[in-house]
Formats: C-alpha cells, structure tokens, sequence
C-alpha cells in the first residue's frame, strides 16, 4: 500500500504557544486599561481592540469581564505566594516575615480593590472572604501565628485579622475613615504584635 500524500500533519505546538502568547498579551492589556480607566469603564470590546485580536480570540479565553478580572487576581495572587513561601524558606514564620506578610496582603488588596469588589458579588453575603484564593491568606496567617506562639488560638486570631485585609474593610478605612495605606499597615502590624505575643 502506497503512503497517503495527502496527509497533512498540523503543528499543534505552534497553535498552543500563540494561545499563550495571547493570553498574556491580553491580561497585560488589561491590566494597563483597567489601571489608565477603571475597571467598570473598560469593555472587552475595548481590550480586544488595544491588544490587536479579535473578539473571538478574547471570548475563547475568557468567557467575559469577570473571568478576565479573576485570572488577573490569579497572577498576582501566585506572585504573593511564591514571595511568602520565598520569605518562610529564607527567615522562617517569625514576627517579623507575619508583619512583612501582612503589608504584602494590604498592598495586594490595595492595588487589586476594584477586581476583588468585582468578584466579591459573585461569592453572596461574605464577598471575597470567600473566594477560594483567599483561604490561602487565612491558612497562612495561621500557620505563622501557630509556630509563634503556640499558646495561642491561631484560628481565631487567624479569622480576625482575615476579616480586617477584607477588600471592604480596607476600601472603607482608606476612604471613610481617611487612613492611609502606611497607617493600616503600620497599625495592623503593631495590632497582631500584640494579639500574638
């Protein structure tokens, strides 16, 4: 029997590396857009426009604003982590990497506030304390606190200061109470100072 001539091979490889290299290309855009306008006055018309793809190509990788929103927060979300696990393997869970851990999460919260407002809807009355990314911020803020001083309850004082980095409580001590992002970190910091010791 004859080889097929016809027989054309695809290169899926090429296919999938220009799926990632759009992907990234659109969460760097809007990323830019979203910092330049707002959230809620970027459209997914608009990002598809400013990365140069089309419509089609935005929707096969997120299906609208919310998913767009989500996989932004995912990036940064594992930037924070790999630095935490970073810092714990360099210095250990020590007061110190807690209080540099907490800065970390406020400015996180600080920088990302319209997207975890966004996605905060999505999850019902307890907004982003739910969402799952966040059970991470919880359990590690545990885990620090029970090596420091195991005396105490870490899953109290864990859920505690878990609802003080909350996206809402931050917002609303940053625009009603007129706190600056240096005062609630410095004074969170002292706060769990002495919660655990």
């Amino acid at each position: 029997m004859m080889p097929d001539d016809s027989l054309i091979v695809i290169d899926n490889s090429r296919s999938r590396a220009d799926a990632i290299k759009n992907r990234a290309l659109l969460l760097m855009t809007a990323k830019r857009l979203f910092t330049e306008h707002g959230v809620g006055d970027v459209t997914m018309s608009a990002v598809a426009d400013a990365a140069g793809v089309g419509k089609g190509t935005l929707y096969r990788h997120f299906e609208n604003k919310l998913a767009l929103s989500m996989a932004m927060l995912d990036e940064d979300q594992r930037d924070l982590q790999d630095r935490t696990l970073h810092r714990m393997r360099e210095h250990g869970a020590t007061l110190a990497t807690l209080k540099w851990y907490i800065g970390e999460v406020l400015l996180f919260t600080e920088r990302n506030s319209e997207l975890l407002c966004a996605g905060a809807s999505e999850n019902g009355p307890v907004g982003s304390l739910a969402h799952p990314a966040h059970a991470w911020w919880r359990q590690t803020l545990r885990g620090m606190i029970a090596q420091i001083n195991p005396a105490q309850n870490a899953d109290y004082l864990a859920d505690m200061v878990f609802v003080l980095l909350d996206v809402h409580n931050v917002y609303y001590m940053r625009t009603e109470r007129g706190y600056s992002l240096d005062d609630l970190t410095l004074n969170m910091q002292q706060m769990i100072e002495r919660m655990v010791l």
